[in-house]
């Protein structure tokens, strides 16, 4: 599902217009990012939790010349299902 698609089924389902969905769904995303920066949890009930996680530094290989490189640390975002969105994948 793409971008236009979620808006397109949000504006379905609430009876919103396209443009009211687009700022809705806009809105929504903007307030998981800006958690997730800050370093915040997000969890939606019944739907998942979206974390931040912390990669440490590693060294790594580069594959073209074989060697060793520095990979400094970083963060990456991890989502974990909740119960009712597993069951319901797993229909």
């Amino acid at each position: 599902m793409t971008l236009e698609e979620l808006i397109n089924a949000v504006a379905r389902e609430t009876g919103m217009t396209k443009a009211n969905a687009n700022k809705a769904v806009h809105a929504v995303l903007h307030a998981v990012q800006d958690a997730l920066s800050r370093g915040e949890r997000v969890a939606i009930a019944g739907f998942g939790v979206f974390e931040v996680a912390q990669r440490a530094a590693r060294k790594g290989r580069n594959p073209r010349t074989g060697e060793t490189i520095d990979i400094p640390p970083t963060k990456a975002v991890r989502f974990r299902p909740g119960k009712t969105l597993r069951e319901a994948v797993n229909r």
